[in-house]
């Protein structure tokens, strides 16, 4: 077991779907802040603006930038993010999903919608995790988790951030978007410093409020997947889409595109 996990955090993160991992990402923060400056002033194909006119602030977000921004690959293949993740997740082995940047600038009063990740996936299992880890310290505008919603019997309908549209055309095999807050959902958030992670299976349902400080709140976000993950076809495009990987249903994600970076 990697030192910075404990059997707690293990039966913690399988039973509620989360849990915070102190300083996982602590030795690597300034190289994740310049691959974030560099993915801001090169955006990638996926870059997105997720303000409507007239509010205020920032919210930029990009993802599968990893391969061609060398900080974020120096991170993936040399931090300890692999190992915790094989520990949490009880896998022996570890695949690279995805990175995400999420950026709120100061005065940015918008939320990140309550969602859960998996089900714009084309990944099924229960083997996997998310690694979110802010680059600033961070009190309000940390990330708000649902404990225990990734055992739920039905997913989450996914919706387009801006537009708050079905991204699916097949809405009734999804439960509504809740609202955790009013329906007294056990919410687990922390207060984190720069490399804290936040480690939460595709299933929890997870959000974030709006960054009404004066300063930045930039967050890295690594997902990884384990032994049990096969590739699965949904009603209509994924997000992350990967044109042309041309995988069939229940492949083991092909480790050319999705290489894997622990194995015990």
């Amino acid at each position: 077991m990697h030192p910075l996990v404990t059997q707690d955090d293990i039966n913690t993160f399988q039973r509620d779907g989360v849990v915070l991992i102190k300083g996982l990402f602590a030795d690597h923060v300034e190289t994740i802040r310049a691959g974030i400056e560099r993915n801001m002033d090169e955006p990638g194909p996926y870059a997105a603006e997720n303000l409507k006119e007239g509010e205020g602030g920032r919210f930029f977000d990009d993802y599968c930038n990893w391969n061609r921004i060398s900080e974020f690959e120096h991170v993936i293949r040399n931090s300890d993010a692999g190992e915790v993740a094989a520990d949490l997740m009880q896998s022996k082995r570890v695949q690279v999903f995805h990175d995400h940047v999420l950026v709120k600038e100061p005065g940015t009063s918008k939320p990140t919608p309550w969602h859960q990740d998996g089900p714009y996936y084309f990944v099924d299992g229960m083997q996997n995790v998310s690694f979110w880890s802010p680059m600033d310290t961070v009190k309000g505008a940390s990330l708000r988790c649902v404990a225990g919603s990734h055992a739920w019997e039905k997913p989450v309908l996914p919706t387009r951030w801006l537009a708050e549209t079905s991204f699916y055309p097949n809405d009734d095999e999804y439960m509504p978007v809740p609202d955790p807050d009013a329906e007294g959902m056990a919410i687990r958030e922390w207060e984190m410093e720069p490399g804290d992670a936040v480690a939460f299976n595709y299933g929890t349902l997870h959000g974030a409020r709006g960054n009404t400080t004066d300063t930045r709140r930039r967050a890295f976000s690594l997902r990884l997947v384990g032994d049990d993950a096969r590739y699965v076809e949904r009603p209509g495009p994924t997000s992350p889409p990967f044109p042309g990987h041309n995988m069939t249903p229940g492949q083991i994600l092909r480790e050319d595109w999705f290489p894997v970076i622990y194995q015990r």
